[in-house]
């Protein structure tokens, strides 16, 4: 039997996957995802600087989420950024990649203690909303120092430097030309001597300007270059934010993917022709389907909930950590990035499935979805956290702190 596609548009169930608008952070996160959505998917094919949405956010104050108040930022918890990561990569991974990094060089001044340069950053981050950058490549060895009076001079460049483009200041990090020894600074993005390539050209990610930046003779003052950190158990969360803020992409785009497709399965899709129904939504495969879809979605949030938590309560602790309970936020942060990351790519692909084939077209952008989540978890292969979480359960041990465990 061949059925004839109807104009039936029946209305959507309530929204999925939103967040408590009584906290005033979310309330403005959703109302700027909605501005995002809008022309999200032209931005992706475009790639380039996402200028407009940077100044967006800038003007909301959400910039200076997680600055402390005696700082003049607003003093929130960092699960509060990670969902409203989650919340742009309904829309637009690029600009929740761009936004939850920003807090990166903002965490490591919050948890330097004392250190008055960190403080006097913060307040001047703090006063001027500036949105940050980072050029601290971990693999890369390609940016040198050479002590001169007063300071140093950099050369050479730094790969994967996301953000850089659209940042009013950078955090970089370079080694000694002498001794390898690697040392780190905040400083203006527009200093002579630097060069943002923008040359980012990946399958996805478009807007994050995650390519070179180039340093040719510059200067770095003694008072900008940051102290050495003491290596208490609070000082090495640096792994635990970045993959938390890789994790909360791979939610939030799990998140968007679905609920788009849901939105055209219901509105738009055809029934396939032996189905023996009227309506797409009604076949029971499409319904199976998206039952396990959204009950896959459901754990990985579940679990980024769980690490969101955990990351709270260790940077609650700051110095009082120990290293037991570093570990245990490092178990909870891996097991909730492995899931996330393999739940991401299976529902961004197979949502296509439901939707049939006129969803998979460039003008409708369905698949930057897919490409975003595909080109992260390229980035930080799921396998050795999985076995960090394998050999914890069998051995109790927690994993070595290092780049990214």
């Amino acid at each position: 039997m061949t059925v004839k596609p109807t104009n039936f548009e029946p209305a959507l169930p309530p929204a999925l996957f939103e967040q408590d608008q009584t906290n005033p952070y979310l309330a403005k996160a959703i109302e700027l995802r909605e501005i995002f959505a809008v022309d999200a998917v032209e931005r992706d094919q475009q790639g380039g600087r996402p200028s407009d949405e940077i100044r967006r956010l800038k003007e909301s104050g959400l910039v200076n989420l997680l600055i402390p108040r005696e700082f003049g930022g607003e003093g929130q918890p960092y699960s509060t950024a990670l969902r409203i990561v989650r919340e742009f990569a309904k829309v637009d991974g690029s600009l929740a990649h761009l936004f939850g990094y920003h807090f990166g060089p903002i965490q490591n001044a919050v948890t330097s203690g004392s250190d008055e340069r960190s403080a006097a950053v913060l307040r001047r981050s703090a006063e001027g909303r500036w949105f940050w950058g980072n050029t601290t490549n971990s693999f890369s060895k390609s940016l040198f120092g050479r002590k001169v009076e007063g300071g140093v001079l950099l050369n050479g460049d730094r790969p994967f430097a996301s953000g850089s483009h659209v940042a009013d200041y950078l955090m970089v990090a370079w080694e000694d030309e002498k001794t390898n020894a690697r040392s780190f600074a905040y400083i203006p993005a527009n200093r002579p001597g630097i060069t943002i390539a923008d040359d980012w050209d990946g399958i996805g990610q478009r807007q994050t300007g995650s390519g070179r930046v180039f340093y040719k003779d510059v200067a770095v003052r003694d008072d900008e270059i940051l102290s050495e950190r003491p290596k208490d158990p609070s000082a090495l969360l640096i792994p635990q934010q970045q993959q938390s803020v890789l994790l909360n992409v791979f939610v939030g785009s799990a998140q968007g993917a679905l609920i788009a497709g849901r939105d055209y399965t219901v509105t738009k899709s055809r029934p396939w022709m032996y189905s023996g129904v009227e309506r797409h939504s009604d076949d029971p495969w499409i319904k199976r389907q998206y039952g396990e879809l959204w009950t896959k979605v459901e754990a990985a949030t579940a679990l980024a909930d769980r690490a969101a938590a955990a990351m709270d309560s260790a940077y609650a602790k700051g110095g009082a950590l120990t290293a037991q309970e570093r570990g245990e936020t490092a178990i909870a942060v891996a097991s909730a990035n492995v899931l996330a990351g393999k739940v991401a790519l299976e529902v961004t692909s197979e949502i296509f499935e439901v939707m049939g084939a006129r969803s998979a077209v460039r003008p409708l952008g369905f698949d930057r979805f897919w490409r975003n989540v595909r080109i992260h978890t390229l980035h930080n292969p799921a396998e050795y956290k999985t076995r960090n979480v394998g050999a914890w359960f069998l051995t109790g041990d927690y994993p070595e702190p290092g780049i990214f465990q």
